[in-house]
């Protein structure tokens, strides 16, 4: 395979990813760390990020008492963990020391509320893919329903020195 081919043009997917190697890949952590495993992966493609869904999540304390509410923008920022995943797994070493930021949000449409018990999978598809700067399209639903969906871009940097 040459540097010009995709590996999903020629079927290689890598399958699935755990929570420590998600962990590999981005730097967030508890309580920021939004999804709980990867499948489906086809590198430079798409993925399918999960997050389940608990009461024990610190958000679930304020928004909203009496009425658990998973909040839209963590939504979102699980749908842009799932493609920062995807950009470093695909680019393996050529990532080596860099991460992904988020750029840009359109789109964003939030169709079902996502409650404690929920199993969020977060479909993410590449559109495109310009040097550093990829820009995805993401669905994320719940029992097959849509819950929210939304078109975002991120660029890979170097990772900055730590303050």
């Amino acid at each position: 395979m040459n540097e010009s081919t995709s590996p999903a043009i020629e079927g290689l997917t890598l399958g699935t990813a755990d929570i420590l190697r998600i962990m590999r890949a981005i730097p967030h952590r508890y309580p920021m760390l939004l999804i709980d495993r990867m499948i489906d992966i086809v590198p430079r493609e798409s993925a399918v990020g999960i997050k389940n869904v608990s009461i024990n999540e610190p958000f679930f304390q304020g928004h909203f008492p009496n009425h658990p509410v998973m909040p839209g923008v963590l939504i979102i920022e699980s749908m842009a963990q799932t493609a920062g995943a995807l950009v470093v797994m695909s680019l393996g070493p050529e990532a080596e020391g860099k991460v992904v930021y988020f750029m840009s949000i359109e789109g964003a449409k939030f169709r079902k509320p996502v409650v404690p018990g929920d199993r969020l999978f977060i479909h993410c598809v590449k559109e495109r893919n310009r040097g550093p700067v990829w820009k995805f399209n993401a669905v994320a639903k719940v029992d097959g329903v849509t819950v929210a969906e939304a078109t975002y871009s991120a660029m890979l940097m170097d990772r900055a020195a730590p303050l």
